[in-house]
């Protein structure tokens, strides 16, 4: 269960941020929508609305949730760049899943805010210095300040994890094994 759970496994922050490091962060980031949309943009239905594991959410649900996630992480980041170490609201990410709007409707709308929230994000983090990049902020959910540098390794690490759920979902279910590349 804990492979289907972290097909990537978890996040394991380096001890040094380098600025190469960094730059292969915003790289994941800033072409997630790309590589997301390519994976989903062709699943029926049916195909959305299974999960990724036994009581998971399904497809559609971890799209709509990246979108989500990502919406809220670079309003943390503007705060972290803005105001003094800023407490950042969490919130209740599995019961955001559950709202109709992650349940039941179509997931081009939040490709459409992803790519735009990416497009921006990695302007953003892009055009940083470094003493921006060392700017934190405090989550009150984990009880962890982060710093910006390493809030930009968990989003690549985040993109990629919610990534392989649908991949591997899809090698699972021998989806697109079959079909000739035009």
């Amino acid at each position: 269960m804990e492979q289907l759970k972290y097909p990537i496994g978890h996040f394991n922050k380096p001890a040094t941020v380098t600025t190469d490091t960094v730059e292969e962060w915003i790289t994941v980031i800033a072409n997630f929508p790309k590589r997301l949309s390519g994976e989903v943009m062709l699943l029926t239905d049916e195909q959305l609305d299974t999960p990724y594991r036994p009581e998971g959410w399904t497809i559609r649900q971890v799209v709509h949730h990246c979108a989500d996630s990502h919406m809220n992480s670079l309003i943390r980041f503007k705060l972290a760049l803005t105001e003094d170490n800023p407490t950042i609201k969490p919130y209740y990410e599995e019961r955001w899943a559950e709202l109709s709007d992650s349940k039941n409707w179509p997931i081009a709308a939040s490709l459409n805010m992803l790519e735009g929230i990416h497009e921006r994000w990695a302007i953003l983090l892009s055009s940083l210095a470094q003493e921006q990049l060392a700017r934190t902020f405090f989550h009150p959910g984990s009880g962890q300040t982060w710093r910006i540098d390493e809030a930009i390794g968990l989003y690549a690490w985040h993109c990629n994890h919610h990534l392989a759920h649908i991949t591997e979902t899809k090698k699972q279910n021998q989806w697109g094994q079959n079909e000739k590349v035009a």
